[in-house]
C-alpha cells in the first residue's frame, strides 16, 4: 500500500525550508568547486602560452646575437692573421741580423732540411733554430742587466746578443756635438785676446797702477766712500719705510705729502740735487734752530753734509716705492688676525707685515745699495774726497790720468763684489721659507760649471 510522502516531514530539503544565511552558505559551496575546477582548467593553458612566448623571445635574442657572434668570430681571425704576420716579421728580420754578422766564409756548411719536408714549409735543425731565437729574444725583450750589473734597463751600457758562446757587443753611445757653441766660444775668446792685446800695447802705464793700487790716499778714499755709502742708504731706508706708511695712510694730507716726496727726489737727478744742497746758502743764508742753534749755511753745508743728504734723500724715494711693494705683498689676512689678536697698527706693521714683507724687499734693496755705491762717485762735484776725488787729486799730481782711472775703478769693483756676496746670502737666509730647494752657493756654482766641461764617459 503506497503511503504519501508529507512534504513538511520530507528529509529532502524545500527551496522554501531554512533561513537566509543558510541559503548563501549553501550557495557559497556549491559555487567554491566550480571555481577551482575552472582554475585548475585555465592554468595549463596559460603555462603552454607563457612557454611559447619564452622560446620566441629566445629565439629572437638567438637571431639578433648571431651577427654579433660572427662578427666576433671575424674579429678573431683578423687578430690571429695579424699576429701571425707579425711573427713572420719578427722572424725575417732575425733571419736578416743573422745573414749580416755571419762572416761571408762559413766555416761549416748550413744544415740541410730533411727529405720528408712537405711543399710549402720549412723544416729547421737545433742548429738553425738556435741562433734566431737568440736573436729574437734580443729583439723583443730588454735586457735585466749582465753579469756586472750593467743593463739597458738599469742604467748600464745597452747590449747585443749575439750567438750562443759569444761575448755580447755593447753599443757605442756618441755624444751630440754642439757646434755651435764651439763656434761662440771661440769668437768671444778672439774679442777678449783682441781687448788685452789692445790695453797692453796702449799708452797707459801699468807699473803706475800697481804703485797707486794701495796708495794711502786711495784706500782712504775707499774707506769715505764706503762710509757715505752706508750711512746714506741707512738714511734712505728709515725714510722710506716712512714714506710707505705715509703713501698707504687712509690720511689724504700724510699720503699726499708722501707722493710729492717721492715724485720730486725720483724726478731730478742725483747730480742736480747734490748742487742745489751745496748752493743752498743762496736761498737761506743763515740756518737757525729756535733757542737751539744759529750759524751760517755754508758752515752748516760741509761737503760730508751734502753729499749725506743728497744721497740719502734720493734713496729714500726709491727705498719707498720698494717698501710699499713688499707690504703690499703681503695677505691681507695676515693683518686681519693681527688686528683679531688685539694688536696695534704699529705692533702689527713692526712684527707681522714687516718680518714677512722683508723676503720681497731685501732683493731690490740690495741692487739699490749697489748702485748707491757707484753714484757715490757723483759727490767729488762738492770736492767731497771720495775714493773718485782722491784719485783726480792724484791724477793732477802725476799727470796719471788713465792709471789713476783704472786705480778708482778696481777699487769700486771690489767693493761692491763683496756687497754682493753679502746680499746673495741675505736673500738666500730670507727665502728658506719660500722655496723648496734654496739657490747654489757660488762656490756650488763653480762646481756644477766644472763638471759639466767633463766629457762624458762612452763604452768603447
Amino acid at each position: 500500500m503506497t503511503e504519501k510522502l508529507n512534504p513538511e516531514s520530507s528529509d529532502i530539503p524545500s527551496e522554501d525550508s531554512g533561513s537566509g544565511p543558510a541559503k548563501a552558505a549553501a550557495a557559497k559551496k556549491t559555487t567554491t568547486p566550480r571555481k577551482t575546477a575552472a582554475k585548475k582548467a585555465a592554468t595549463p593553458r596559460k603555462t603552454t602560452a607563457a612557454k611559447k612566448t619564452t622560446t620566441a623571445r629566445k629565439a629572437t635574442t638567438a637571431a639578433k646575437k648571431a651577427p654579433a657572434k660572427r662578427a666576433t668570430a671575424a674579429t678573431r681571425a683578423t687578430k690571429a692573421a695579424e699576429a701571425a704576420e707579425a711573427t713572420a716579421t719578427v722572424a725575417t728580420a732575425a733571419e736578416a741580423v743573422k745573414t749580416t754578422q755571419e762572416p761571408a766564409t762559413a766555416e761549416t756548411a748550413p744544415a740541410s732540411k730533411p727529405a720528408d719536408a712537405t711543399p710549402g714549409t720549412t723544416a729547421e735543425t737545433t742548429a738553425d733554430k738556435a741562433p734566431r731565437d737568440a736573436v729574437v729574444t734580443s729583439l723583443t725583450k730588454e735586457p735585466a742587466g749582465d753579469a756586472d750589473g750593467a743593463g739597458s734597463g738599469s742604467g748600464g751600457t745597452p747590449r747585443i746578443a749575439k750567438e750562443d758562446g759569444d761575448a755580447a757587443e755593447p753599443i757605442r753611445a756618441i755624444p751630440v756635438r754642439h757646434y755651435g757653441r764651439y763656434v761662440s766660444g771661440a769668437l768671444v775668446l778672439a774679442f777678449l785676446v783682441w781687448l788685452v792685446s789692445a790695453f797692453a800695447g796702449g799708452n797707459v802705464n801699468w807699473n803706475t797702477v800697481g804703485d797707486y793700487i794701495t796708495d794711502g790716499n786711495i784706500i782712504a778714499g775707499a774707506g769715505r766712500t764706503l762710509m757715505i755709502s752706508v750711512v746714506s742708504m741707512l738714511i734712505g731706508l728709515v725714510l722710506g719705510v716712512v714714506l710707505a706708511v705715509m703713501r698707504m695712510s687712509k690720511n689724504p694730507v700724510t699720503g699726499g705729502v708722501s707722493w710729492l716726496f717721492i715724485w720730486v727726489f725720483r724726478g731730478t737727478p742725483v747730480y742736480v740735487q747734490l748742487l742745489l744742497w751745496y748752493s743752498l746758502a743762496l736761498i737761506f743764508p743763515i740756518f737757525e734752530i729756535p733757542f737751539i742753534y744759529k750759524d751760517e749755511m755754508t758752515d752748516v753745508m760741509t761737503p760730508l753734509v751734502v753729499a749725506l743728504l743728497g744721497l740719502g734723500l734720493n734713496e729714500g724715494a726709491y727705498m719707498a716705492e720698494i717698501v710699499r711693494a713688499g707690504i703690499q705683498s703681503v695677505d691681507e689676512g695676515q693683518t686681519e688676525a693681527a688686528h683679531a689678536l688685539g694688536m696695534t697698527q704699529a705692533q702689527t706693521m713692526r712684527r707681522v707685515v714687516l718680518p714677512q714683507a722683508m723676503r720681497v724687499i731685501i732683493p731690490p734693496t740690495g741692487n739699490e745699495f749697489i748702485n748707491l755705491l757707484k753714484t757715490s762717485s757723483l759727490v767729488a762735484v762738492v770736492s767731497y774726497p771720495d775714493l773718485l776725488r782722491s784719485a783726480q787729486i792724484i791724477s793732477g799730481r802725476t799727470y796719471a790720468v788713465m792709471e789713476m782711472l783704472f786705480v778708482a775703478s778696481f777699487w769700486y769693483l771690489a767693493l761692491t763684489s763683496i756687497f754682493s756676496v753679502g746680499q746673495y746670502y741675505l736673500e738666500r737666509r730670507y727665502a728658506r721659507g719660500s722655496l723648496r730647494d734654496l739657490p747654489q752657493t757660488p762656490w756650488q756654482k763653480v762646481k756644477a760649471n766644472l763638471s759639466t766641461l767633463r766629457r762624458p764617459e762612452v763604452a768603447r
